[in-house]
């Protein structure tokens, strides 16, 4: 390891024997079924948080519905007994510790040693990815070394003083180390999330943190097999992958791989910001949450599917068409009219219809807004009692009321929260008034901390200008996957304009533009969704599949037209004239 990684105690567990690494041993069919039981609800044990953790984890990026070819058409869930070690790091200058975990499977080949390292998607926590990663690479005998990159659900509460240990169980502050321990936060600040209120800046190192966690895998296979040490990057391939913001931070690693440690990245629908092309996401995603809602009025939405869900009636979409104009912001006198203004201006930032068309599902979700608090807090290094425009995490009970934090919610926060609030028993509150239009006072605070003036722009931008990507070294194969239809992180934002820099650099990388797959692979499972699109996974699976192949038989790379045939679901199963994955 390098003499710049700082790393806790180590936790060791063996999982074997009706437990297992791919699934706690709960199986293709346990993964996909409800939500697994705690003995004691307001106490679980570390077993079962774990084995809720991973399920949570499976659930929240595939689509392991039985119409959705899972087991079946790609992908698998074996059994994989093995070890699992994990603990808490630091990178230098930072505040805040994070998770690294490694999971070594009895079966690791020696022969072909390999270690898979990989990132969270979104801010969720250390088994965030282990749908693609440890999907992918625990069954063919490789290592999976997993960063949560500064997010997680470890969850801290100061009305009591409590947080999560290595183990997933809740303590008191002092009497063990903890995922997460802010000071000074006052008793009724709310709860504090690492990713918004760790006060470092977390995206501006998602690159280190993945080679990072590579480091701790090789060291990790060291005290696994210490017969066979040293594992180095000389003798072990290391396949950098992840999906969505975990996309984006290996990308982000294989900018920041110096000492060429990465034999090959993939990266899935990635958060990736190419300085002067495209649009960063928080530039995007604040457009979103103002215009959107006003947009969804115009006819182009009738009949999508999630579009107007979870809004109480078309005056909603009119309302903010009309606190827009109140605000100068759309110039229309009438409804419809103003929808179609807002439209256009989405159209002319570069919002395709067909992207659009997802994008609303977010919208309806209030994914936008919830999202963009969470990434301003942390651009502004802000602590859990003052993110911007009032906004806060609050607790509350099972019956929905805000107060202290019910004991049985407060116990799945660690497996079941995404690492941005709202879910799992914590709520947003603030950034509102007693309008119409409750929500669009912070929705403008944040838009205006984009496009303003002022020390907190500047500020918010200079944090932003910090994520953006390096070039990586010339000759590293690097693959991207990415749905065409994608509406959180449109490939014409993030994708698109990196490739198109990679190439202008004289890099080849290989880009798979997938018709019809969006964002959510797990909301394929609704019927209405799934029959309108294509999963991105299998492709995910399918692209390290052909960088395996290129390392390890020299098999040449494939080409970016391959995913070319790709065609919806339908109201049937997927099959594999459909699904028309590369063929090896």
């Amino acid at each position: 390891m390098s003499d710049t990684d700082i790393f806790g105690d180590v936790r060791v567990t063996t999982h074997r024997d009706g437990d297992d690494l791919l699934s706690a041993g709960l199986g293709l069919r346990g993964l996909a079924g409800t939500s697994t039981r705690f003995a004691q609800p307001a106490s679980p044990t570390p077993a079962e948080l774990r084995q809720r953790a991973i399920q949570s984890s499976w659930k929240g990026i595939a689509d392991l519905g039985p119409l959705g070819g899972f087991g079946t058409l790609y992908g698998s869930v074996p059994n994989v007994p093995g070890r699992e070690f994990t603990t808490f790091a630091n990178l230098p200058g930072a505040r805040a510790s994070h998770r690294v975990l490694a999971q070594i499977p009895d079966d690791f080949d020696r022969n072909k040693r390999c270690l898979v390292v990989t990132a969270s998607s979104g801010s969720r926590g250390i088994y965030g990815s282990i749908a693609l990663a440890g999907g992918w690479g625990l069954p063919r005998g490789c290592a999976v070394a997993y960063t949560d990159k500064g997010g997680g659900a470890g969850y801290f509460d100061p009305a009591d003083s409590t947080g999560v240990v290595l183990d997933g169980t809740r303590a008191k502050a002092g009497s063990a180390p903890l995922e997460f321990e802010p000071q000074g936060v006052s008793a009724d600040a709310g709860i504090a999330v690492k990713h918004a209120h760790s006060g470092d800046h977390p995206e501006a190192d998602w690159g280190r943190h993945v080679l990072q966690a590579a480091r701790f895998g090789l060291a990790m296979l060291d005290r696994a097999f210490p017969d066979e040490a040293p594992f180095t990057a000389q003798n072990t391939t290391i396949i950098a992958t992840g999906i969505s913001n975990g996309g984006g931070a290996v990308l982000r690693a294989a900018g920041d791989d110096k000492d060429g440690i990465l034999a090959a990245v993939v990266a899935l629908e990635p958060n990736i910001h190419v300085r002067g092309a495209g649009r960063s996401f928080y530039d995007y995603a604040t457009e979103a949450a103002l215009l959107l809602p006003a947009a969804l009025a115009a006819r182009d939405f009738d009949g999508v599917p999630f579009a107007r869900v979870g809004l109480a009636s078309p005056t909603a979409w009119a309302l903010r068409c009309a606190s827009l104009r109140a605000h100068g912001r759309l110039t229309a006198l009438m409804p419809g009219a103003q929808a179609e203004e807002a439209l256009a201006m989405l159209r002319a930032g570069g919002w395709h219809d067909e992207v659009l068309a997802t994008a609303a599902s977010s919208t309806s979700l209030d994914l936008w807004r919830v999202v963009t608090v969470a990434y301003a807090s942390a651009y502004l290094k802000r602590d859990a009692a003052h993110m911007p425009a009032g906004f806060s995490y609050r607790a509350y009970h099972a019956a929905g009321v805000v107060g202290p934090a019910d004991a049985l919610l407060k116990a799945t926060w660690w497996a079941e929260g995404s690492g941005v609030p709202p879910g799992a028993g914590v709520l947003l509150a603030g950034g509102t008034d007693l309008s119409l239009d409750p929500t669009l006072p912070g929705v403008l605070s944040l838009r205006e901390l984009q496009t303003g003036h002022g020390i907190e722009a500047e500020q918010l931008r200079a944090a932003v200008d910090a994520t953006t990507a390096e070039l990586p070294r010339d000759g590293l194969p690097i693959l991207i996957v990415h749905g065409a239809q994608d509406g959180l992180i449109p490939a014409a934002f993030s994708s698109e304009p990196y490739v198109r820099w990679l190439r202008d650099a004289g890099r080849t990388p290989v880009f798979w533009k997938v018709p019809y797959a969006q964002h959510f692979d797990a909301f394929l499972a609704f019927p209405d969704f799934g029959d309108r699109h294509a999963p991105l996974l299998p492709f995910g699976y399918a692209a390290l599949d052909r960088a395996w192949a290129h390392m390890n038989e020299g098999r040449a790379l494939p080409e970016d037209a391959a995913v070319r045939d790709t065609r919806p679901r339908g109201a049937g199963p997927l099959t594999a004239e459909t699904l028309a994955l590369p063929q090896n």
